[in-house]
């Protein structure tokens, strides 16, 4: 049999799939340009490996609507906020899609551009991953790498009476955002810069990765808010073993916010639980605050102290500018 006579092995949808839209996002030499069946990263000498992994599934996490540039950014980014809130610098994702028969080239064109466009901007490339065909939901799984030296990954466990708490930016622009996205046609709706402002924190998260290094060297305790503030500091209360009073005048918000809080004082409660912040909460000694908070200033990056560490074993206490004692009918989000 001549070469010309022999059988030709032709590639694969996926492996094309693949090759088109991922493999030039993975420039890092541990991902042998996507050819192998698995991925290299090699940490410094004295640093430690920080793994997360955090899904998003079409009609949980994002709109079936919702541009495919927009679905990318939010995939890579939720992931890259929770090794912010643990000091670490982003090292590298793998990706794994699960694509329903109703996702074209169209579509897969402008994620994979956003997708590489932000492990561009987060030094975080792509290493590997899998692509399978679903006839359930879309669904973008990335697990993220990140690198602290060694021994100074801030934890969630270790916060101490007396501490701080403090938290990034603005609380509560997201869930009002996801509420607008599901209001009802008909409902009222707020002028458009307050509009597009929390639509835009809803669907493309900030992560605080300028604040790793400040959380290492000041940080007794750490995590984003993704499940809503008072649920959040409620299981960083519980890791650490201690409560917290927190005041709710304090908590940052930004002018949407409050001009939506304004007309219906009732959000507050969404505000606080719902979910969707991507920002830092975290716990800073006494002794570290004036030095926390100058170093945070360098970023860029706002912090707000909203309340204190205390003694005791119960979830953590609300109160507003009057110090009536706030309770709330879903303190945190959940999917189960």
């Amino acid at each position: 049999m001549t070469v010309s006579d022999a059988p030709q092995i032709t590639t694969s949808g996926e492996d094309r799939l693949i090759a088109r839209y991922f493999r030039p996002l993975a420039r890092a030499p541990g991902a042998f340009g996507l050819s192998d069946d698995a991925a290299v990263l090699e940490p410094p000498s004295g640093w430690d490996v920080v793994l997360k992994t955090d899904p998003i599934i079409s009609g949980v996490h994002f709109f079936p609507d919702d541009p495919p540039d927009a679905v990318a950014r939010k995939a890579l980014r939720v992931n890259l906020s929770d090794l912010a809130a643990k000091g670490a610098s982003p090292a590298g994702f793998l990706l794994a899609l699960a694509l329903p028969p109703t996702i074209s080239e169209h579509w897969l064109a402008p994620f994979a551009r956003a997708l590489g466009e932000d492990a561009d901007r987060y030094q975080c490339p792509l290493l590997g991953g899998d692509t399978d065909a679903t006839p359930g939901l879309l669904t973008v799984s990335i697990t993220a790498f990140g690198l602290v030296p060694h021994g100074t990954m801030v934890p969630r466990n270790g916060a101490q009476v007396g501490d701080h708490v403090v938290v990034s930016g603005t609380v509560g622009d997201a869930a009002l955002g996801l509420r607008l996205r599901r209001a009802a046609p008909g409902s009222p709706v707020p002028a458009a810069p307050v509009r597009d402002h929390l639509l835009a924190r809803y669907q493309i998260p900030e992560p605080r990765t300028g604040l790793a290094e400040v959380l290492r060297h000041y940080a007794s305790a750490a995590m984003d808010i993704s499940d809503g503030l008072v649920g959040d500091l409620a299981k960083l209360c519980r890791a650490s073993g201690i409560s917290a009073h927190i005041n709710t005048a304090q908590v940052p918000l930004s002018e949407a916010a409050r001009s939506m809080l304004e007309i219906d004082p009732g959000l507050l409660d969404t505000i606080l639980t719902g979910g969707d912040d991507y920002e830092v909460l975290c716990t800073i000694p006494s002794a570290h605050l004036a030095d926390f908070r100058s170093a945070a200033a360098a970023t860029g990056i706002a912090v707000t102290i909203i309340g204190q560490v205390v003694e005791g074993m119960a979830d953590p206490r609300f109160t507003d500018a009057q110090g009536e004692l706030q309770s709330f009918g879903r303190p945190s989000f959940s999917h189960f």
